[in-house]
């Protein structure tokens, strides 16, 4: 049975019709007995129906209130079993959830209390397991069955707001009520229970600009055509309460920043209505002459603009917008000139790119301006009359032959004269010259047209008052042919004749070119001179067609009685007048074969043996190289076995180049080089003929024969001492096997014999007298000032004997 003191007062009319059945126990209700409902379907009278089998269990829910703050615990309801007489032999049992440490059960009288303070939001229900058994042996009396403890709802959780803060869009100039954002908040509270978890929903902050349904949470545009361009955002704060917003309801609140985007509904204006730019009539073209910029409130693509000219100057101007800053950038399209007109007067509108349909009626969303381009005066350079000027002139024309005319003038007011000069980078040979004030161009060299067939020359215009200020023309003189160049053979013909040619075979088909431009085309004829048209060797036929062919006239032609003929040709032209040439033709007789092909030309061969083949030749001449080569193989090998004639540190190296990184080691250094080679010619050599060994080679040169009675070098003239040396050490090295090759460079470091100084190298200072005057040191200037200091007196010699003591 079950007995919840929630439903005590609920239920108390239903106990008092209940009373006769006390005895029977609560279980009359509902069935508990395994937990399953048993209906009896039998028709009986009153008095059966209060003696049929008694039912060992009733169950139902028991409902205990949440957040019970009291002292003592919370009774929540009653189990008891007929079995129990109230004798004390039953004993309860209570298991499930929360069975021993939330809810607890007198085991006597089955009372069911909750010893702590329950949260449906955290648990709603309980599921627990009763069952009866006897005290004494814990046999259980009745079977076990299961019941449930709801946590009944009271109203202790506000309305919150999941998604936080709000952000949302709305068209500026949207009509009354357009939806913006639908905000909504949840109640941890029953909602089936009581208003605990019903929200409504209102606007603390936002009015008169926006309003919120209350059951839906849906917030609207409240004023119509909200204008962006006045107020842009606004800051809502929305509350949710429950109990339907009755008094004592909880409440919780957020924010909604709504952002109005902007639409195309202002029209674009230029802030002045006239603009004035001064410009160069230098501007080169594609220049920026002016940028002009309309204002428009809108923003992004609703404050695009496209830019035109509707009066004055499109030829000579054109406008673009500049994506970046929406300006109308003004740019030159053809030059300006300042003598021709000096301001132009320019139209401009600006037009939105993007115009919305719905805001039309608002008016035209374009304006204009004026925009005045006043051109500066500049000091322009001289401009041709004709950029480029062609001009003919004959071949033979004399030197001094006027060729045709140049003009220029000064485009600007002041009208400077000109004087004209040619770019000789374009005339590197001074063919022609112009005339300085009158700009005559005229012959200073022969011409020749098959060198240069066309001339083309730069021609500079200077202003006489300011001649920085150059002009440039071009002129283009082409040369007019004159038959000034005879033909001659298109190729050198190398022309074959077999021994055994028969009379009229033609052995050449000869042909001519000429240099010269014929305008008909050119016409040759083709003859023998006078002077061999009567030989009886060949003959000579012209084609017609600027080609002859060489004929025999005989057979029998033998190369042991002569190899080569040479046939003089004579070619005219047909120029005016007509030029001709003779040309030598060259005709080696040949050996031929059956079908005329040549084998051998020119001197008679020598012939080998009848009987030595050609294959004998190849193998004799192979065992020829072969033996060359052993030879040189072996003398290879015996040269390098050769011991050196000397021992390798006593090796002559004198010649040898020592490069050397650090400061120097001293009088170590000196083994590296020969320090005779530094000595003064004045000391007699004698050159270093190696005595114990036979040179292996001869040389090839004679050398002046030494004597001993050379004279001294500084008593030669200075090309004679050069020489000598050279030829000393020259011999000195063609003799010596171990020094280089005779072919080979050498240095050496030979001044002279010139210097009014002499020598005043300190190698030898040992064999000269220290004790001489130097007094003629002061006589030889400024450089030698410091040496005089030091030799040129007594002191001085005193001073330097001390020093290089």
């Amino acid at each position: 049975m079950w007995c919840d003191s929630g439903s005590l007062g609920r239920a108390g009319t239903l106990l008092a019709l209940l009373l006769p059945l006390w005895e029977l126990g609560c279980w009359g209700l509902i069935s508990a007995s395994g937990g399953q409902n048993q209906a009896q379907h039998t028709t009986v009278g009153p008095w059966e129906m209060l003696r049929r089998h008694k039912r060992s269990w009733v169950w139902n829910q028991f409902f205990v209130l949440e957040e019970y703050t009291g002292e003592e615990p919370l009774y929540v309801g009653k189990l008891h079993s007929d079995v129990d007489k109230g004798d004390g032999k039953v004993k309860y049992v209570l298991s499930g959830e929360g069975s021993t440490s939330i809810f607890t059960i007198d085991e006597n009288t089955g009372d069911i209390h909750a010893t702590k303070r329950l949260d449906r939001e955290e648990q709603a229900y309980y599921t627990l397991q009763a069952q009866a058994v006897d005290r004494i042996t814990n046999i259980p009396v009745e079977p076990r069955s299961e019941f449930l403890v709801k946590v009944q709802d009271i109203n202790d959780n506000e309305p919150k707001f999941m998604d936080g803060h709000y952000m949302a869009e709305v068209p500026e100039m949207s009509e009354l009520g357009t939806m913006v954002v639908q905000v909504a908040a949840t109640d941890a509270d029953d909602p089936t229970y009581g208003n605990s978890a019903r929200v409504v929903y209102s606007i603390i902050s936002g009015q008169p600009y926006f309003s919120v349904e209350p059951k839906t949470g849906i917030i609207r545009t409240a004023l119509p055509n909200m204008d962006r361009e006045v107020k842009d955002q606004y800051v809502l704060v929305i509350q949710a309460k429950d109990m339907v917003g009755q008094m004592g309801g909880l409440s919780g609140t957020t924010s909604v920043t709504i952002t109005l985007t902007d639409v195309n509904d202002n029209p674009p204006h230029f802030s002045r209505k006239n603009y004035q730019y001064t410009v160069l009539e230098s501007l080169p073209v594609a220049s920026v002459v002016a940028r002009v910029k309309a204002v428009d409130a809108d923003i992004g693509p609703n404050a695009e603009m496209e830019y035109r000219i509707i009066e004055d100057g499109p030829g000579l101007f054109k406008i673009t917008t500049d994506e970046d800053t929406q300006e109308g950038v003004i740019i030159l399209q053809k030059p300006l000139d300042f003598e021709t007109k000096n301001s132009f007067n320019v139209r401009i509108e600006a037009t939105n790119r993007n115009i919305e349909p719905a805001f039309v009626h608002l008016g035209s969303f374009s304006d204009t301006t004026s925009v005045k381009v006043t051109v500066k005066d500049v000091n322009e350079s001289p401009v041709f009359s004709t950029q480029l000027s062609r001009m003919v002139i004959s071949e033979d024309a004399r030197v001094g032959t006027s060729i045709g005319r140049v003009s220029a003038h000064d485009p600007d007011t002041s009208n400077s004269a000109i004087r004209y000069s040619i770019d000789r980078n374009t005339d590197l040979e001074r063919i022609f010259n112009v005339d300085a004030l009158s700009g005559v161009i005229s012959i200073a060299k022969p011409l020749d047209r098959e060198v240069n067939s066309v001339h083309n020359l730069t021609i500079l215009a200077m202003e006489s008052q300011d001649p920085t200020k150059i002009g440039k023309g071009f002129v283009a003189i082409t040369v007019l042919d004159i038959n000034d160049n005879a033909p001659v053979f298109a190729i050198a013909y190398e022309t074959l004749l077999c021994e055994n040619a028969a009379p009229g075979q033609v052995i050449q088909t000869i042909s001519a070119v000429d240099k010269d431009e014929s305008p008909s085309g050119h016409l040759f004829y083709f003859a023998l001179p006078a002077s061999v048209v009567s030989n009886s060797n060949f003959t000579l036929r012209d084609n017609k067609d600027n080609t002859a062919s060489i004929v025999t006239k005989r057979g029998g032609f033998r190369r042991q009685e002569q190899m080569l003929y040479r046939l003089p040709v004579l070619i005219v032209d047909n120029g005016s007048p007509a030029l001709s040439s003779t040309n030598t033709l060259s005709v080696n007789v040949c050996d031929c074969d059956s079908d005329g092909v040549a084998q051998s030309c020119g001197a008679m061969p020598y012939t080998l043996p009848a009987g030595l083949s050609t294959g004998a030749l190849v193998a004799i001449l192979g065992c020829i190289i072969t033996l060359l080569v052993m030879v040189l193989m072996i003398m290879s090998m015996r040269q390098r076995k050769k011991e050196p004639l000397i021992l390798e540190e006593e090796r002559d190296v004198r010649e040898n180049t020592v490069l050397y990184d650090d400061e120097g080691g001293g009088e170590e250094d000196t083994e590296a080089f020969d320090m005779v080679a530094l000595r003064n010619l004045n000391v007699i050599r004698d050159p270093k003929v190696r005595r114990d060994v036979i040179p292996d080679t001869h040389t090839f040169f004679p050398y002046p024969t030494s004597s001993s009675s050379q004279p001294v070098h500084n008593t030669l003239p200075d090309n004679v001492v050069f020489q000598k040396f050279i030829w000393d050490h020259l011999k000195d090295a063609d003799v010596e096997p171990s020094a280089p090759p005779y072919d080979s460079l050498q240095t050496y470091t030979f001044e002279g014999s010139g210097s009014v100084a002499e020598s005043l190298s300190s190698l030898e200072s040992l064999s000269t007298d220290s004790e001489q005057n130097y007094d003629y040191l002061s006589t030889w200037g400024p450089r030698f000032k410091k040496l005089a200091d030091l030799y040129g007196n007594s002191d001085g010699n005193s001073n330097g004997n001390s020093m290089l003591s």
